[in-house]
């Protein structure tokens, strides 16, 4: 049992020295792997295609009329009537085809593509999509996708009804599978300003990176909310040099307090800025164990009596009564706190509990989030 529980407090002990290396000073980051610019994005492709050259492992046409439908209207613009034919063939399959347009992506760059089966396909492993246009929300279309598609999946059946599957074989990558046919038409050489956008909001942090940005650059840059950073460029720099300056300054993040709990698989992370305040704690812990066996009931020789099965069920409660009370908190970092937590020699589990507890106390300076 103790070996036990020091293999379950073991990750918290090891959280504990990272807290001891990462200090609040050394806590800097650039200001490109904290925010954003705004307007710079992706943008969202989505199209509907087929995927042809399975091997028996396509659609139905009894069971998906619409890949029919899609099949008749393919061959009849390319000068093949089959209206009214029997087609019984399992060799396609109908897709919906999804890509992401990156901001500056311009016509002729290539871009990666996601196929996903939409009826009763098995697989689309050795299948290639046909030309597929994409379109963007507005209905315009900004990339034409056609390929190979790799599933990374295996999937066999046997004559008799068995079989095995390893992964998703009913969904794909084309890797460049779609060319770019249109800009999104954003422009950033006409801009006089930008705005920056915090990943994580917070006050500080937006007042911190306007601070660094006005030392370097003074008067070009303003925090508007805990959200947005205003940046204007000077005159001798245009807004993509000036952008490309400003995110790889360096800037010291703050973040408030807050401990991530994750019930289903015992998993606990706190942040630097958690503080318990001096509070007893016990814990105890309750078992309970129940053992079923079988008995067998034999009647004497001779006897009218029949033998039988009796279940005998035994039920035992224990509890460890030897727990005292601790004094866990005041600490002054995040390594003193984990230790007087580990100290308890309880299980992530069971320091779920106790963080709770702590919190309903009013004890614990930080906001729990359940995951």
């Amino acid at each position: 049992m103790q070996n036990l529980l020091a293999r379950l407090v073991a990750p918290l002990t090891a959280f504990a020295a990272l807290g001891l290396v990462a200090s609040p000073a050394l806590a800097q980051s650039r200001i490109k792997d904290i925010a954003a610019v705004e307007g710079v994005r992706g943008n969202q492709l989505v199209g509907y295609g087929m995927v042809m050259g399975l091997n028996g492992t396509g659609d139905s046409l009894r069971n998906c009329p619409f890949t029919r439908q899609s099949l008749e209207g393919m061959t009849e613009r390319l000068g093949v009537n089959i209206r009214g034919a029997n087609a019984n063939t399992k060799n396609m399959a109908a897709v919906m085809v999804s890509a992401e347009l990156p901001a500056f992506a311009t016509p002729g760059s290539r871009i990666d593509v996601n196929v996903s089966s939409m009826c009763d396909a098995k697989s689309l492993l050795g299948g290639a999509l046909v030309v597929t246009s994409l379109q963007g929300a507005d209905g315009q279309v900004y990339a034409v996708a056609q390929g190979s598609v790799q599933t990374g999946a295996v999937s066999a059946s046997g004559g008799s009804g068995s079989s095995v599957t390893r992964g998703v074989p009913t969904a794909g990558r084309i890797a460049s599978g779609a060319s770019v046919e249109r800009e999104t038409g954003f422009e950033m050489s006409n801009m006089n300003e930008v705005r920056l956008n915090l990943r994580n909001p917070d006050f500080t942090t937006a007042q911190r990176v306007a601070a660094v940005v006005n030392a370097a650059y003074p008067g070009t840059a303003l925090a508007e909310n805990g959200t947005v950073v205003t940046l204007r460029a000077p005159g001798q720099l245009g807004m993509a040099g000036f952008i490309s300056r400003v995110e790889n300054l360096a800037v010291t993040v703050d973040s408030p307090a807050k401990v991530i709990i994750d019930e289903v698989n015992g998993v606990i992370v706190m942040g630097d800025a958690v503080r318990i305040s001096r509070v007893a704690i016990a814990q105890g812990n309750l078992t309970i164990s129940v053992d079923e066996q079988l008995s067998v009931s034999q009647p004497a020789p001779f006897s009218q009596g029949q033998t039988a099965v009796i279940p005998d069920s035994q039920v035992s409660v224990e509890e460890d009564l030897g727990t005292q009370m601790r004094i866990v908190g005041g600490g002054t970092s995040l390594s003193t706190l984990v230790n007087g937590l580990n100290a308890l020699g309880v299980s992530p589990r069971d320091m779920i509990s106790i963080l709770q507890a702590i919190k309903a106390s009013g004890a614990l300076q930080a906001d729990i989030e359940v995951m």
